[in-house]
């Protein structure tokens, strides 16, 4: 799976705005919150955490990558945030009213597992999200442009994989014995800032940082001009409006 080490600032200042992009969605699905409790699993830099937090919520992030935890806390010195990851958590059953796990059962070595641990915390509902057209189709067109062979990545076994569609996603969560998943779809389009985007290549996050990480140096140039090319085809007004969709899945506990 993808290695997050050392990626908390570049992160926060790239792809971190994109990802809250679901807070929207998943705040309208969770009901009032009324002072509940709910944990944010894989809450990264905090923005999410924040966002429920801001809407009522009694809020506590959990977060295995201690840069993303650093600044999570310098940003939010109020948040409370755990060192815990899936599939084990590091918390009773039932503890929290409901759970959210948003892009991180993409990420982990069993998702089935890691479902199910989101659902034995939570005493209620428990969402997650998944991308079902994420940012990596930009990444492969620089490497198409730059005449480099994109990596495929590491795959999951056949047997611990799932469909990265809606349908998928759900019969995924199903076996992992979330109660009649409610899951569909949501896109929108993020407005992104090209020197945050190359923030990201540079920082080593997700696959296409690692990819370029692991370039020579005429390799890492000739990704960097192609970067440049595509942004500037594609940019309106100085920034990149790209695309991206997501399933979102709901569930109520028993």
């Amino acid at each position: 799976m993808k290695d997050w080490a050392g990626t908390g600032r570049a992160y926060a200042d790239s792809y971190a705005s994109l990802c809250v992009g679901t807070a929207g969605t998943l705040l309208g699905r969770l009901g009032d919150p009324a002072g509940r409790s709910l944990l944010d699993v894989g809450s990264g830099t905090g923005l999410l955490t924040a966002a429920f937090t801001d809407a009522g919520w009694d809020t506590t992030g959990c977060e295995p990558e201690p840069t993303m935890r650093e600044v999570a806390l310098r940003q939010h010195p109020a948040m409370r945030v755990r060192d815990g990851a899936l599939p084990s958590l590091p918390f009773e059953d039932a503890e929290f009213d409901a759970v959210v796990a948003n892009f991180v059962l993409n990420h982990v070595a069993d998702p089935r597992a890691s479902a199910g641990e989101l659902l034995r915390v939570s005493a209620g509902r428990v969402a997650a999200t998944i991308w079902t057209n994420s940012p990596t189709w930009l990444w492969r067109e620089v490497c198409q442009r730059a005449a480099l062979v994109p990596t495929e990545g590491e795959r999951l076994p056949p047997e611990k994989d799932f469909e990265r569609t809606v349908d998928g996603f759900a019969r995924m969560l199903d076996d992992a014995g979330w109660m009649r998943p409610r899951v569909s779809e949501i896109t929108w389009t993020w407005s992104a800032d090209a020197t945050a985007l190359w923030v990201s290549a540079e920082g080593g996050v997700g696959g296409a940082g690692q990819f370029y990480r692991a370039l020579d140096d005429t390799g890492r140039r000739s990704f960097r001009a192609a970067f440049e090319s595509v942004c500037a085809e594609r940019s309106i007004a100085g920034r990149l409006p790209l695309v991206h969709s997501a399933a979102v899945a709901v569930a109520s506990r028993g």
